[in-house]
């Protein structure tokens, strides 16, 4: 991967360039904004996203006025460097209207290819818990409440290293498959979120990367 300064970035005839905002956790696109060469300079220096609103001809300091501020993680060019993604944590919505994303409206969906996606089972997870859908497995587990997930959860686990003890790929994945769904139901019933889980694993890289890098010195 190649380092490159604001100075390579090649902004157009207005003097902006691209931003593709992204969460630092879940790696959803929050939402495109355009940066000129001073709000990428504040975004750098200060460490939270800073744009050029098109419609005011003004800087705008994302969460200046609302709180919803996103912190910066790393900025990276494309291949022109005349496009850039800003990876963040945010404190709140990335939209005006509300919501965790400005992308939420449907214009084509394909009725061949697959749209899944890990957190949009965790958000169906998350409906079944509220409207209990009849005739739904996730919903029968929630009814049944905590001690059947746990069972569950329990149940599976144990199916992983028979599967994984047999040396079976195949039967390994479906049967991780089936413990990551009933784990994503009790993150639900126990109030956890993936985001929480990403954030401990995230502590534990740097702690590890750390060590790694002690040993390696």
């Amino acid at each position: 991967m190649g380092k490159v300064t604001i100075d390579d970035i090649k902004f157009d005839e207005r003097g902006l360039v691209p931003a593709i905002v992204v969460d630092n956790e879940t790696r959803e696109v929050l939402t495109l904004a355009y940066m000129n060469r001073e709000s990428l300079e504040i975004t750098v220096n200060e460490g939270r996203t800073c744009f050029w609103s098109r419609s005011r001809g003004e800087l705008w300091r994302k969460g200046e006025t609302s709180g919803n501020v996103q912190h910066v993680a790393r900025i990276v060019a494309d291949c022109d460097r005349d496009a850039l993604v800003v990876v963040v944590k945010k404190d709140g919505p990335a939209c005006h209207l509300g919501t965790d994303s400005c992308f939420t409206n449907d214009l084509f969906i394909s009725d061949t290819v697959p749209d899944f996606t890990v957190s949009g089972l965790m958000d169906l997870i998350r409906d079944r818990r509220v409207n209990r859908k009849e005739g739904s497995y996730t919903t029968y587990l929630f009814d049944k409440g905590l001690d059947k997930i746990l069972k569950k959860v329990g149940e599976e686990s144990t199916e992983v290293i028979i599967a994984a003890k047999a040396e079976d790929k195949k039967e390994t994945v479906y049967e991780i498959a089936d413990l990551m769904y009933h784990v994503m139901v009790l993150m639900c019933e126990a109030g956890i979120s993936p985001e929480d889980v990403i954030r401990e694993l995230s502590s534990r890289h740097v702690i590890d990367h750390k060590v790694k890098q002690e040993k390696m010195t």
